[in-house]
């Protein structure tokens, strides 16, 4: 089969493509057809050495997967040849390729209608927005959401949800252009350091009952104080590249909670409950009250570009690799 290759850490430049071997599943696993895979910032940190999954060279980077089920290892039930999941992958890595290895028991089915590409753009990054806005926020009709990074993937698909969920959305990310992907109803609003709170406030005088971070640094210092009483900050990711620190004080004396969210391990931990997140979301879907947005599709060979475009930060949304996908979802 063929597969991305990273043979020692640095940029998305050193990759190649190869033929290699495919996988074997062993006890519990399921070896998965690659229809499409996603592309996530944690595989950049990957690449670099730098996250906390970190595999011996050579290795394939990418850990989404959408595709049919081809092998089921030992011990497997519950699943058949031919069905049609989506999956992390069993290591946290190895997506890349034509054929990888999920667990079974965490594997979710696609239903009929939904094609692969869609099926990626929507598992992780939805997946991550459902789990931390309902499981970890208790999110709730009519309160304010402030989403902090609302122009990558898991982003775009919290301020959908937070709409599809009935809450008062205000969208925040550094650039204006790609802001205009958010859809109305959602405020938004170009972040500017030091200004958060003030633009915040000029909107919701309350402050925020829930908001979802995935920046981190700056931008998660001026949430911190511009949480509602009651409130829930949901602490995702730090694509700023800064780990932020809390003044407990605040949450002291605002009565607000800081609520970690790390979905990869709620769906090992607990992967019937992602499964029945995932039939919510299936059934939004179909009914068209939330739409997964593709920002770039990439041909297995093209890994390298796909990373460098999400390092650049000059997309929107999700970014996929069609390794052998057909076309948009007809649902």
């Amino acid at each position: 089969m063929r597969a991305v290759l990273c043979r020692s850490h640095g940029s998305p430049d050193g990759l190649v493509t190869s033929e290699v071997a495919s996988p074997s599943p062993a006890d519990g696993e399921i070896r998965v057809r690659v229809g499409a895979a996603g592309v996530n910032f944690p595989d950049l940190l990957i690449l670099e050495g730098k996250y906390q999954v970190r595999p011996p060279l050579p290795f394939v980077p990418g850990f989404e997967v959408a595709g049919t089920i081809m092998e089921l290892g030992a011990g497997v039930t519950g699943r058949r040849v031919g069905e049609r999941v989506m999956a992390l992958t069993a290591l946290g890595y190895g997506a890349f390729a034509e054929e990888a290895i999920a667990r079974a028991d965490e594997a979710v089915p696609v239903p009929e209608g939904v094609d692969d590409v869609t099926a990626t753009a929507l598992f992780t990054a939805y997946g991550t927005a459902y789990h931390a806005l309902v499981d970890r926020g208790r999110l709730r009709a009519g309160e304010t959401l402030v989403v902090l990074g609302a122009t990558g993937g898991v982003g775009l698909a919290a301020v959908d949800l937070g709409l599809a969920l009935g809450a008062r959305v205000i969208a925040v990310a550094r650039s204006e252009g790609k802001l205009a992907l958010a859809r109305d109803p959602a405020v938004r609003i170009r972040y500017r350091p030091g200004t958060l709170a003030e633009d915040i406030r000029t909107i919701a005088p309350d402050g925020a009952d829930v908001c979802i971070d995935l920046l981190g640094g700056d931008a998660f210092d001026g949430m911190s104080r511009t949480m509602a009483w009651s409130g829930r900050l949901l602490v995702v990711g730090f694509t700023s590249g800064v780990v932020p620190k809390l003044p407990v004080n605040l949450a002291l004396l605002k009565g607000y909670a800081l609520v970690g969210v790390y979905w990869s391990r709620f769906v090992s931990r607990e992967p019937a409950a992602n499964a029945r997140n995932f039939a919510t979301l299936f059934a939004l879907l179909r009914d068209g009250k939330i739409a997964p947005h593709v920002s770039g599709r990439y041909p297995l060979d093209r890994v390298p570009q796909a990373l460098r475009d999400l390092a650049s930060r000059r997309t929107a949304g999700k970014l996929v690799i069609a390794v052998s996908a057909p076309g948009e979802a007809t649902l």
